[in-house]
């Protein structure tokens, strides 16, 4: 057994790297260099607050839960991928066995151990570390040329193919239809990546951050709004009782939330992805034009296809991607990403650096 250093957060602003036994891969298992580890939502809501609604960080837990390395040992009975490749790791495991995995619901496995979570007791610790032992099932190979922060970008991607079919199995293709987004971090920008490769054309983002909406012009946006300087700018979409016949709202802001319903034409579609705690609902709007409002989490055949989207580059993650930082300066790389006005995805990278 050798030791590998982890980032491991203690209580809100209490992030620190240590180091921590590896073990080597036993039957089944793929032992992984880590290369690159982006940091999401979710890590810096349990940075900076201890956790986001019911989830709270209560004992320390290793964060990460987007992440690629390379193989660099199979354990037995594991024919591949063969050291050296380029792998994302899926940092979901459902049980396979409760009644949800049973039906053909593992998004809502009643066991689920996703990778950098503190849902559960004891927590399911994450990828931020120079080595990790996986299951090999976990791992999805990715060909010469790509790079270690795109395969990093297949986890947020996933959770972004599942929002647009959330919204396919409601208003079927996308083609033809007014498509909005509220919000163009990371999330909101791959949700335009989705929707876009979906047939979605000349969808509106919003933001507040001009650094964010010329990013989601570099993908594509039809037209983009910064909600901040110009909400006058979202009065045309909102006559007639509305203009709009799909919104994804990825920012989880309560004014982002009223501006979708108020541009939501009657019996539009509003899939909400971005999560926090409670907020206010202007429920009158929501049963006056009869919107049907639904949620959006997480992944499950999706982390496959996204992989393979990014592999062949049928989207381009590349746009999103704004920093690195190494792991030895993990608190500077979590502060770094929560400024909005300079960061979009910030990776942090593994490997011998101090």
């Amino acid at each position: 057994m050798t030791t590998t250093r982890v980032a491991r957060l203690y209580a809100p602003h209490d992030l620190r790297v240590e180091t921590a036994p590896v073990a080597a891969p036993g039957p089944g298992e793929v032992l992984l260099a880590m290369e690159a580890g982006g940091i999401c939502g979710s890590d810096l809501h349990y940075y900076h607050d201890g956790g986001f609604g019911p989830v709270r960080v209560r004992e320390p837990i290793i964060s990460g839960h987007e992440a690629s390395g390379r193989v660099l040992a199979l354990g037995a009975g594991v024919g591949g991928p063969a050291p050296g490749t380029l792998v994302a790791v899926n940092p979901s495991q459902p049980c396979g066995a409760c009644e949800y995995c049973r039906t053909g619901l593992p998004i809502h496995c009643l066991e689920m151990q996703f990778m950098g979570s503190a849902m559960r007791l004891p927590h399911a610790q994450g990828m931020f570390r120079d080595r990790l032992v996986v299951a090999a099932s976990q791992v999805h190979a990715f060909p010469e040329g790509v790079s270690a922060a795109e395969a990093a970008c297949t986890e947020p991607l996933a959770v972004c193919l599942h929002a647009v079919g959330q919204a396919r199995d409601l208003v079927g293709d996308l083609a033809g239809l007014r498509v909005m987004i509220t919000g163009a971090g990371p999330i909101g920008l791959l949700v335009l990546a989705a929707a876009r490769h979906a047939g979605a054309e000349g969808v509106i983002v919003t933001d507040l951050s001009d650094a964010g909406l010329a990013r989601a012009r570099e993908m594509g946006a039809g037209q983009t709004i910064n909600v901040g300087s110009d909400h006058g700018a979202l009065a045309p979409l909102s006559e007639g009782k509305g203009q709009v016949d799909l919104a994804f709202e990825c920012s989880a802001a309560g004014p982002a939330l009223r501006d979708a319903l108020a541009v939501l034409r009657p019996r539009g579609v509003l899939i909400q992805v971005g999560v926090t705690g409670d907020m206010t609902i202007p429920l009158n709007t929501l049963v006056g034009k009869e919107i049907t409002w639904r949620g959006s989490q997480r992944f499950h055949d999706e982390f496959a296809v996204a992989a393979g989207l990014i592999g062949r580059r049928e989207i381009d993650v590349r746009p999103i991607i704004s920093h690195a930082l190494p792991l030895a300066r993990a608190d500077e790389a979590f502060r770094l990403a929560s400024d909005r006005t300079t960061a979009c995805k910030v990776h942090l990278t593994f490997g011998a650096e101090t």
